[in-house]
């Protein structure tokens, strides 16, 4: 018998261990640790956020699906890792703390054969001086974070139905955040709720954001084909922007967030700020603060994770300049080098480098978005690690044969610009590959025949139907398989 061992059970950990627990026989064991007793659709904490849904919409409980399909599921976090095992046995297990009403404080060691590590990010809001929701700005990073965020939204709607003006200001809280596309669809969806209430005249909203350009997304941008023609993103985010009245501003690194304003620094080097009464700003993130240590307890972290916390898999971690690398150089596998019976996937795993070019001012200060990993990347990737697993598990191969690198992965996208079954619109973009192969595409980078974006309702049709799909196939309801990651 072998145990899969998975921490976390975001969108990359649910996806994995329903895969997994569906290959492999009942004589192996799927186990799932993760912290939170809830499941969220995270990119529908966009709509919690302006009232389009409520927090029991995107969320369901984990315990009951784990247990209709077989699956051990500890509500717990994960502290240590020890791929060694100890002194007293060299079987390897992770230290868990509880966080369950019933458990909490407790801790465990749960050995593993394999170890997915699953677990997401953390939310690092103080990497930033007054940043999240226990301070000076708001956030849709969770849905707990969200419903407050529409809170504060109602009240600050109120004032202006009295007369008040309000400045609001969504983007990101410093200068290596990533999700632009988050807080893209949130500022639409804000715009769009406004007009909504007839309070559109009384506000100013302003997209503030670290990216070189808007339409950057953390990507490096790309070209879309769209109604005949060849369309950059930074246009057609512009375009967008402008037609809404949203003003924007580039090549920031937020440096503090006080009551009433935002505090940054751009790429020239210059301190600027800007006034506001309302601001969702995504925070940056980082690893979730994993140790590892062998068999002699020594800490080992460094061999396991890179120094942003995020766990080094295969790929190519030198330091290379931005121009020399190539898409050979991505992570295909998720395989940690060292310990074969450890990967990686999601937001988990280290990125070898940005996707977007690099950017330091004269200070210093790096400002540019870090790589996405979420959605249906993540998915991909999850699926197909837990493929390979479920191969080496059952001896067919001693090595992960499939590959997932985000070179020659493509991604679709829907984005939300304002959420109504009969007035709401949608952005539909698709890119192939996610990471620019400028050798293979040299004009653009990417293969424009798969590369297209186009916004009007019948998006936010498809965004509807996709949200109740994906819980559908998270839940592990019949013919769950079907749903597409």
């Amino acid at each position: 018998m072998s145990r899969l061992l998975i921490l976390g059970a975001g969108i990359a950990g649910q996806t994995a261990a329903l895969h997994a627990r569906r290959k492999l026989s009942s004589k192996h064991e799927v186990v799932v640790v993760s912290p939170n007793s809830k499941w969220n659709w995270i990119p529908s904490n966009i709509w919690v956020g302006i009232g389009y849904m409520k927090p029991e919409q995107v969320t369901f409980p984990l315990a009951p699906v784990y247990k209709k399909t077989d699956i051990t599921f500890h509500q717990a976090k994960a502290v240590s890792i020890h791929p060694e095992g100890d002194t007293t046995s060299s079987k390897p297990y992770v230290t868990i703390e509880y966080t369950s009403e019933d458990k909490i404080g407790q801790t465990e060691k749960i050995s593993y054969d394999y170890l997915i590590n699953a677990t997401g990010p953390k939310l690092n809001f103080e990497a930033t001086k007054g940043l999240g929701p226990a301070k000076n700005s708001l956030s849709v990073c969770t849905y707990a974070h969200a419903d407050e965020t529409f809170r504060y939204l109602k009240e600050n709607i109120e004032r202006m139905k009295k007369g008040e003006k309000q400045i609001f200001i969504t983007g990101t809280g410093h200068g290596n955040s990533t999700c632009q596309g988050a807080a893209f669809e949130y500022l639409l969806n804000l715009e769009f709720t406004l007009r909504q209430n007839k309070v559109r005249d009384k506000a100013q909203i302003i997209y503030l954001t670290n990216e070189f350009e808007v339409g950057d997304f953390g990507i490096g941008g790309m070209f879309l084909k769209r109604g005949g023609y060849i369309t950059h993103s930074r246009i057609f985010t512009e375009s967008l922007f402008t037609e809404r009245e949203i003003q924007w501003i580039t090549q920031a690194h937020v440096k503090e967030v006080t009551t009433n304003e935002i505090i940054y620094e751009n790429l020239l080097g210059e301190e600027k700020s800007v006034k506001k009464d309302f601001a969702m700003l995504l925070p940056p993130f980082s690893g979730i603060g994993l140790k590892a240590y062998d068999k002699n307890n020594v800490d080992i972290t460094s061999q396991l994770f890179a120094p942003n916390g995020f766990m080094i898999v295969d790929g190519d971690y030198s330091k290379k300049p931005f121009e020399e690398w190539s898409p050979s150089d991505w992570s295909e596998t998720y395989q940690n080098p060292k310990y074969k019976n450890i990967f990686a996937v999601g937001i988990a795993f280290a990125p070898p480098h940005s996707i977007s070019k690099p950017m330091i001012n004269p200070n210093g200060i790096p400002i540019f978005p870090t790589p996405p990993r979420t959605g249906m990347p993540s998915g991909v990737m999850a699926r197909q690690v837990a493929y390979n697993v479920v191969d080496m598990i059952n001896g067919k191969y001693s090595e992960p044969k499939r590959k997932a690198s985000l070179a020659r992965m493509g991604a679709a996208c829907i984005a939300s610009a304002g959420a109504n079954f009969f007035k709401g619109t949608a952005a539909s973009m698709t890119m192939y590959p996610i990471v620019p192969d400028f050798q293979k595409y040299p004009d653009t980078g990417r293969d424009l025949r798969y590369t297209t974006g186009e916004i009007g309702l019948a998006g936010h049709w498809i965004k509807h139907f996709l949200h109740y799909a994906f819980i559908y196939k998270a839940k592990a309801n019949p013919l769950w398989v079907v749903v597409p990651e």
